[in-house]
């Protein structure tokens, strides 16, 4: 499929990078942020950082997820505000990644770093049927930890 992806500030491609896959067999691409100026994001605030692209899925049978970029979880603590980010076919307007800081020291966002990383992927929109029962499995209604450790 192809994803239509428009500049929305005009340092993307010059100053800001085009979003790309890192490697022949990256999942996800990159998304940068294009910022001005280096940003502190102070330990344990959030801020909201502008890629500069917005992107046209084909149709709602795709979705883009934003993810955190492992290296900064793992390493700085650095991760997506609301988990994953959703970008639902039909939005049109500037891809922004909102970034919470869970680590114990500030963190400087430089422009062009790279922020999060994006992936395209299929999407079945279920037919809703509304129930009385659900079917039984063997697991029933055991919630959280009730298959094991």
């Amino acid at each position: 499929m192809k994803l239509k992806i428009k500049a929305v500030s005009p340092k993307i491609g010059t100053e800001i990078p085009f979003p790309y896959y890192a490697s022949a067999g990256a999942a996800a691409m990159d998304l940068h942020a294009c910022i001005d100026e280096p940003v502190v994001l102070k330990a344990g605030a959030r801020c909201t950082v502008p890629t500069g692209i917005a992107i046209a899925l084909p149709d709602a049978g795709y979705v883009a997820l934003v993810f955190a970029r492992s290296g900064l979880g793992i390493k700085k603590g650095v991760c997506l505000s609301n988990g994953v980010g959703v970008i639902d076919s039909d939005y049109r307007g500037e891809v922004a990644v909102g970034l919470l800081n869970t680590g114990a020291e500030d963190y400087l966002i430089r422009p062009g770093e790279r922020i999060a990383q994006m992936a395209v992927v299929p999407v079945v929109q279920a037919e809703l049927e509304q129930v009385d029962e659900l079917d039984d499995t063997a697991r029933g209604v055991g919630g959280f930890g009730s298959t094991g450790r």
